[in-house]
């Protein structure tokens, strides 16, 4: 399994960074390996203030399959994401979760090398604005 994290900055200045760690999966997989936990895991702790950020949870599927199943495919990608961070002990209230299911690619459906890379949850933190 792939796993990445990112920090990206808003265009503009005043507005704060966001930062985007992805697990990805094999094709009609929704489990997440301990390895995987342990990276996650890592990452949530690099967070400072954790308490105080928002977080959302992006499913996301190649294409291959009907549509129906990749949006349910999506949502378990999504449920087993959002149970780690429940288990890390971040609050429910924090969390927004989207399904896409294959219906929002980043990456081309057309190719091995991208339905691999849209096999995929983006787990997205961004600090609450006050």
């Amino acid at each position: 399994m792939i796993l990445s994290s990112a920090v990206l900055a808003q265009a503009d200045e005043n507005i704060p960074e966001y930062q985007i760690f992805s697990i990805y999966y094999g094709g009609g997989s929704y489990f997440i390996t301990s390895d995987q936990t342990k990276d996650l895991n890592t990452w949530l702790e690099s967070i400072p203030e954790i308490e105080f950020q928002m977080i959302s949870i992006h499913g996301h599927t190649d294409n291959i399959g009907s549509l129906e199943y990749n949006q349910w495919l999506s949502s378990q990608r999504c449920q087993s994401a959002l149970q780690q961070l429940l288990n890390k002990g971040i609050s429910p209230e924090q969390i927004s979760i989207e399904d896409f299911g294959e219906l929002n690619p980043v990456y081309d459906n057309n190719s091995w090398e991208g339905r691999l890379k849209n096999r995929r949850v983006d787990i997205i933190i961004k600090p609450v604005i006050l």
